[in-house]
């Protein structure tokens, strides 16, 4: 008989081991800025910091896309990260926040993006979102996302077209992203009203049936914008404020245009909300009128369909005395009779706009 082969011994089913994905596989891009301007070459992020640190100028700047667990662990080591921050980075699914460990404030981004769609009615989803993770210290500036939409690429360009700003240090790094996101929150609104603006047309329009999945989906997508855009307000607050002696007074200046921004955007996201609910209930009224009417009409069908039922049913009773059971134009009468009675209840149900 052979030999069965065990887990232990390293069998077909025995589980495989776990490769280490080196940390540099979740780098995106690193770059030493020195008064503005890139630094030429390619170096890891350790090299990197210590470049930095031994010349006395400059800032790193690391991106990250999705890092694990081991590939954080070693970006955490060498820029000295809380474990606390470093965990939300690794895990995600974080609330817009802002917090500090001594030099090192961490904040949270979530990003959101417009799907494309035809119509809302063929539509699953209209809002998705994403992360971004911002470590900011005294000489670096670490981007951690999350997502297929958030990239930073076109941003890091735009930046480095501008050698003046990137001057101002790492904090300029994180104005210049929280200023791409607040801006892609305006675009998604914009698109977004759109959609409120057909939906609330289709509703209103007469004569047309109501199909409410569309408000019951719109009404969940403004629900997630809106726990991914209202949070926001206080961690901006809390960076444009005079006590925040970490970041530089001109960098709050243009944070404070972020803030207004972002005002903006949750507004009318609140607004949708509310016209959203509107529009529930506008919806729910039409559809409790569409139900009476069909109501009405299947009454007043019922009304007129009963006299010839029960003409027919007591002529159907096998009794000899009915009257005029034995006469020769009793059905003829009797016909006509029915051909009266249904059409006079069928006028009185037309007058009455029940049919």
């Amino acid at each position: 008989m052979p030999a069965i082969p065990s887990l232990r011994s390293g069998g077909p089913h025995a589980p495989r081991p776990r490769v280490p994905i080196p940390p540099a596989r979740a780098v995106v891009d690193c770059a030493v800025y020195v008064d503005g301007v890139r630094q030429s070459g390619r170096r890891g992020y350790a090299e990197a910091l210590n470049e930095v640190r031994t010349s006395g100028q400059g800032f790193v700047w690391v991106g990250l896309h999705a890092p694990d667990d081991r590939q954080m662990e070693g970006v955490a080591e060498t820029f000295e990260l809380h474990e606390l921050m470093v965990e939300d980075a690794v895990h995600a699914h974080q609330r817009p926040k802002l917090e500090r460990y001594d030099d090192t404030q961490f904040i949270v981004l979530r990003t959101v993006n417009y799907v494309e769609h035809e119509s809302l009615t063929a539509a699953k989803e209209v809002v998705e979102t994403g992360e971004i993770m911002i470590f900011v210290g005294r000489d670096f500036v670490i981007t951690v996302r999350h997502g297929d939409f958030t990239h930073l690429a076109g941003v890091r360009s735009e930046l480095e077209k501008r050698p003046d700003r990137l001057a101002l240090g790492p904090y300029a790094v994180m104005h210049a992203i929280a200023d791409h996101v607040v801006d892609t929150y305006l675009d998604v609104v914009a698109a977004v009203e759109n959609d409120v603006d057909t939906l609330e047309e289709s509703i209103f329009s007469p004569g047309r049936a109501v199909d409410i999945e569309p408000v019951y989906l719109l009404k969940r997508e403004i629900t997630e914008l809106r726990r991914a855009v209202a949070p926001l307000t206080t961690p901006l607050q809390r960076l444009t404020s005079p006590q925040n002696n970490l970041c530089p007074k001109e960098v709050r200046r243009y944070l404070r245009d972020v803030a207004d921004h972002h005002t903006n955007a949750a507004e009318q996201i609140a607004t949708f909300d509310e016209v959203l609910t509107s529009l529930l209930e506008a919806a729910s009224a039409k559809i409790g009128i569409q139900q009476n009417t069909d109501m009405r009409k299947i009454t007043a069908w019922v009304a007129i369909a009963s006299v010839p039922t029960m003409v027919a049913g007591i002529y159907g009773m096998n009794f000899d005395n009915i009257p005029e059971l034995h006469w020769k134009y009793g059905y003829f009468m009797v016909l006509a009779f029915l051909a009266l009675v249904c059409t006079g209840l069928w006028r009185t149900f037309r007058r009455n706009n029940w049919l």
